[in-house]
C-alpha cells in the first residue's frame, strides 16, 4: 500500500518537471506571441511586460496590409512542396541500394556519406552558387530547392528504415518477375511510410524556414519565401517589434499545424529508424 502513494508522488514530480521543461522550451515563441498582441508602448515599458495588458490584433492587421503575405506564402508553399517531393524521391532512391544490395565497398560509401555531415552547410554555399549559375537556374524556385534536394541525414534515416524490411518481401517480388525499381516502388516504399513522413516533415520545415539562400539566388524580391520576406520588416521597421513579432507568428503557424497533423507518423518513423 505504501508503494502506491510513493509511485503517485514520483509521477507527479515527473510530469511537473516535464511541464516546466515544455514551458521553458516554448518560452521564446510564447514571448513573441505576447509581443505581437501588445501595443507598441507596452513593448518598451519598464519593467518589461511579459503578458499583454489587453489583446490587440492591430499588429497583425498592419503587417498583413503592409506585406503581400498571400504571395509570399504561396512562394513558400511551392518551394516547400518541391523540396519535399525531391528529397523523398532521391533519399529513398539512394538509401535503398545501400540497405538492400550486397556489393563490395557498400559500407565504405555509406561511411563517406555520413562523414560529410561534419562539413558546415555554409562551406558549400559558394560551390552551390556557381553550380546553379552554370546550369542557368538563377532566379527560379529550382535554384532554391536543388542544392538541398537530397541530404545525408535523410539518406541515413531511410537506410535504417529499409534495413528493417524483410528479405522475403524482395525475394517474393523477384519470383513474380518484378524489376528492382518495381520492388522498390510497390513493395519497399509502403513499408517505410513512417520514415518517409519524418523526412517529409523535416524537409518541409527546413524549406519553409529557408532564409539566406533564397535571397542569394532569387533576383526578384516578389519570389521570396516568407522567412526572407520578413527581412523587410527588420530593415525598415526595426523599432516596431510588434510588427516583426506578428509577421513571425504568421509564418510559424503553418509549420505548427503541419507538425500537429503528422506528429504520430513522426514518432513512428523516428522510433522505427532507431530500431532498424
Amino acid at each position: 500500500m505504501r508503494k502506491k502513494p510513493l509511485r503517485l508522488v514520483k509521477l507527479l514530480l515527473l510530469y511537473g518537471a516535464l511541464i516546466l521543461f515544455a514551458i521553458f522550451m516554448m518560452g521564446p515563441f510564447l514571448w513573441i506571441l505576447s509581443v505581437s498582441l501588445m501595443p507598441g508602448k507596452n513593448v518598451f515599458s519598464s519593467p518589461p511586460a511579459i503578458f499583454p495588458t489587453f489583446i490587440d490584433f492591430d499588429n497583425y492587421v498592419q503587417v498583413w496590409n503592409y506585406m503581400d503575405f498571400p504571395r509570399y506564402l504561396m512562394n513558400t508553399v511551392i518551394i516547400a512542396l518541391m523540396g519535399v517531393v525531391m528529397n523523398i524521391f532521391f533519399s529513398c532512391l539512394t538509401a535503398y541500394p545501400l540497405a538492400v544490395f550486397r556489393f563490395k565497398g557498400r559500407d565504405l560509401i555509406f561511411a563517406l556519406l555520413v562523414a560529410t555531415m561534419i562539413i558546415p552547410a555554409a562551406a558549400g554555399m559558394v560551390v552551390n552558387y556557381l553550380t546553379v549559375k552554370a546550369l542557368g537556374m538563377m532566379g527560379g524556385f529550382l535554384a532554391v530547392v536543388l542544392p538541398s534536394a537530397v541530404t545525408v541525414f535523410n539518406v541515413f534515416l531511410m537506410r535504417q528504415a529499409f534495413m528493417g524490411m524483410p528479405h522475403e518481401l524482395r525475394d517474393s517480388g523477384k519470383v513474380d518477375g518484378a524489376s528492382e525499381f518495381r520492388i522498390w516502388f510497390q513493395l519497399a516504399l509502403p513499408i517505410v511510410k513512417p520514415a518517409i513522413a519524418v523526412i517529409g516533415l523535416l524537409e518541409f520545415m527546413g524549406m519553409w524556414n529557408s532564409f539566406l539562400w533564397p535571397m542569394i539566388v532569387l533576383n526578384d524580391t516578389k519570389q521570396y519565401p516568407i522567412a526572407s520576406a520578413l527581412s523587410f520588416l527588420n530593415g525598415q521597421f526595426s523599432y516596431n517589434f510588434g510588427w516583426i513579432a506578428a509577421g513571425t507568428v504568421i509564418s510559424v503557424i503553418p509549420i505548427i499545424i503541419v507538425f500537429l497533423c503528422t506528429q504520430k507518423y513522426y514518432m513512428e518513423g523516428v522510433s522505427g529508424a532507431v530500431k532498424g
